[in-house]
C-alpha cells in the first residue's frame, strides 16, 4: 500500500537551464525537467530553521576506488558499514560531492555501507566524448558495483536526472536493487512528445551559450545531453519500473520548473502517475523545498532512505 505525502521550497544554487534539459542540473533562469501504485497521504512539515541531520556529528571517511569500465576510469567513494548498500546518485552536472552533507548523517543513522560516485567528466572520473547515453551510464554504475563486490540488496537513491539511470538500471537489475528512493527525479510519464518539444525550445539558448565554452564540465554535460535528448526521452517515456522493486518518490514543492506553473504541474503529475502505475510505491512531497531536496530537507531524505533500508534489510 503506497502512502502519498504532500508539498516543499527554496532556490537552487546551480544553473537552472541544465535541469530543464534532461534534468542535467538546475540552472537559474530557464524551465527545467528532472524527473506510483497505492495511495494514502502524509505531509512532513519543515522545521522553522535548517533541519538538523541525524548523526551529522559523527564522521566516517569514504575510501576512493578507481574503477575501469569501457576504456574510462570512474571514481567510486565507499563509506564502509553493514547491511544493504545505499548508493547515492547525483543529478546531472553534479558529482559525488553533492551528497557530502547527507553521507555522514545517513551513515550514522543506518550504519549501512554508503556508496557515491562521479559520472564521466565529473569529480575524479575521466570524461567520455560524444552524446550522453543512458545505457553507458547504466553500465558504469553496474560495473562499479560489481567490482566493489556489491551484488544484492542495493537501496538506490537517485536525484534529478539520475532518475533516468535508476529506471533503466532497476529494470535491468531487479534482483540487485531491493528498493529505491527517487528524489525529485526525472520520471518516464513526464516525457510526452509535447513536453519534450517545450523543454528543447526553452533550453536552446542555454545550449547555445554552453557551446561557447565547452571546456567547462557543466557546459560539456549540457551539450552531450542535448545531442541525444529527443530520441533518448521519447524512448524513456515508454520505460516501466519493475513491480517487484519498491520505490519512494520525493517530489519538491517548487519542482525544477519554478517560474513555469504549467511545467511544474506536469512534473507533479508525472510523479503521481509513476506512483500510481505499480505496487509498493510512495509519494512524499518535501514541504518547503526547491528541486535541491537533499540540500533543503536533508533530514527528510535521510528519514525516507532509512525507512527503505530498514524495510529491505
Amino acid at each position: 500500500m503506497a502512502r502519498i505525502h504532500a508539498p516543499g521550497h527554496r532556490a537552487h544554487r546551480a544553473p537552472r537551464a541544465l535541469a530543464a534539459l534532461a534534468l542535467l542540473a538546475v540552472s537559474a533562469g530557464s524551465v527545467t525537467a528532472c524527473g506510483g501504485g497505492g495511495s494514502a497521504h502524509r505531509e512532513p512539515a519543515p522545521s522553522a530553521s535548517a533541519p538538523a541531520v541525524p548523526g551529522a556529528h559523527r564522521t566516517a571517511e569514504p575510501e576512493l576506488h578507481m574503477i575501469d569500465n569501457d576504456g574510462h576510469r570512474l571514481a567510486f567513494h565507499v563509506t564502509e558499514g553493514h547491511g544493504p548498500a545505499i548508493v547515492l546518485d547525483a543529478g546531472g552536472g553534479e558529482d559525488s560531492s553533492y551528497w557530502k552533507d547527507i553521507v555522514p548523517g545517513l551513515h550514522a543513522a543506518t550504519g549501512a555501507t554508503i556508496i557515491t560516485y562521479d559520472r564521466p567528466g565529473l569529480g575524479k572520473s575521466e570524461a567520455v566524448p560524444g552524446a550522453w547515453d543512458v545505457r553507458s551510464a547504466v553500465s558504469d554504475l553496474g560495473t562499479g558495483l560489481r567490482k566493489l563486490g556489491v551484488t544484492q540488496d542495493v537501496v538506490l537513491v537517485s536525484h534529478s536526472q539520475a532518475g533516468e539511470i535508476a529506471t533503466y538500471f532497476t529494470k535491468e537489475n531487479p534482483e540487485l536493487v531491493s528498493g529505491s528512493v527517487l528524489v525529485d527525479a526525472s520520471l518516464p510519464p513526464l516525457y510526452t512528445d509535447e513536453e519534450i518539444a517545450r523543454l528543447v525550445a526553452a533550453n536552446q539558448p542555454a545550449v547555445d551559450a554552453a557551446k561557447k565554452d565547452p571546456s567547462q564540465p557543466r557546459n560539456s554535460q549540457l551539450i552531450s545531453v542535448a545531442e541525444s535528448y529527443v530520441p533518448m526521452h521519447k524512448a524513456y517515456h515508454q520505460v516501466s519500473w519493475p513491480d517487484a522493486v519498491p520505490a519512494t518518490v520525493i517530489v519538491s514543492e517548487k519542482t525544477p520548473f519554478d517560474g513555469s506553473p504549467e511545467d511544474a504541474q506536469l512534473w507533479r503529475d508525472a510523479a503521481a502517475s509513476f506512483v500510481g502505475q505499480g505496487p509498493d510505491r510512495t509519494l512524499v512531497t518535501a514541504k518547503g523545498s526547491s528541486h535541491d531536496v537533499p540540500k533543503d530537507r536533508p533530514a527528510l531524505v535521510i528519514e525516507e532512505i532509512g525507512k527503505m533500508a530498514a524495510a529491505r534489510g
